[in-house]
């Protein structure tokens, strides 16, 4: 399933839980984030439903390296091309092919990452992004970098449309949160992170959960005054 969000940004459902953008950009499309194995499977049916072809996936851009969000990239780049982009800090998980011990603070979060199915085959991004780049050709993006959820956790405003593409920094699942402390990497940080998003907005995508337009922006706008100022 997909739907557009806003001029130039389309959300891809990639599976029950999990969303990816794909954006129109100077020389075709920038997509944010992949998903699991599966999902470019989804994701070059979607791009032909458009009418276009794998290689107008020009680049990947990842918000974090987490399995939901990367498990599905190297497969996808081996299709279509498309260079992968992700946050210096975030670069050697996915080198590592896994989630490190240091990358959850919980005892659940590093259970987990020791199963199999959350691992993938490890692999490198072409290029890193760092608070404040504009990502070149992607039509607009603007990387804001946004720790606690992992080290390099980045969001990304599509400056054209005023849509802001969160990633995990938040989750929209029937109501706003930060999302289990456990399965973060530095969850105290997460507060002031969320502090540097800005405030005029159209439309806000979640990784996990429905986007929010212009209706649900007020509501967005008052969860992130009421996180704590500091931790």
């Amino acid at each position: 399933m997909y739907d557009r969000i806003a001029p130039g940004v389309t959300r891809i459902t990639t599976s029950k839980r999990d969303n990816a953008f794909l954006i129109e950009g100077d020389d075709g499309f920038t997509l944010v984030d992949v998903g699991w194995a599966k999902a470019p499977g989804v994701l070059l049916n979607t791009v032909a439903s458009l009418g276009r072809k794998p290689s107008d996936i020009r680049r990947i851009v990842l918000t974090h390296a987490h399995p939901d969000h990367v498990q599905g990239a190297a497969a996808l780049r081996r299709e279509t091309g498309a260079r992968i982009l992700i946050h210096a800090a975030d670069r050697p998980w996915l080198q590592a092919g896994r989630v490190p011990a240091e990358g959850r603070c919980g005892a659940l979060g590093r259970f987990i990452d020791r199963l199999p199915a959350l691992h993938w085959t490890p692999f490198d991004a072409d290029a890193t992004l760092a608070d404040g780049d504009l990502v070149e050709n992607s039509g607009g993006l603007r990387v804001i970098h946004t720790p606690g959820h992992s080290p390099g956790h980045i969001v990304l405003l599509h400056e054209p449309s005023r849509a802001l593409l969160v990633g995990d920094a938040m989750f929209n699942r029937g109501k706003l949160a930060l999302g289990p402390a456990a399965l973060a990497a530095d969850p105290a940080l997460r507060p002031a992170s969320l502090q540097r998003l800005p405030q005029d907005l159209t439309t806000v995508g979640f990784a996990h959960g429905a986007p929010l337009d212009a209706v649900g922006i007020p509501a967005f706008q008052e969860f992130l005054t009421r996180l704590p100022q500091h931790t």
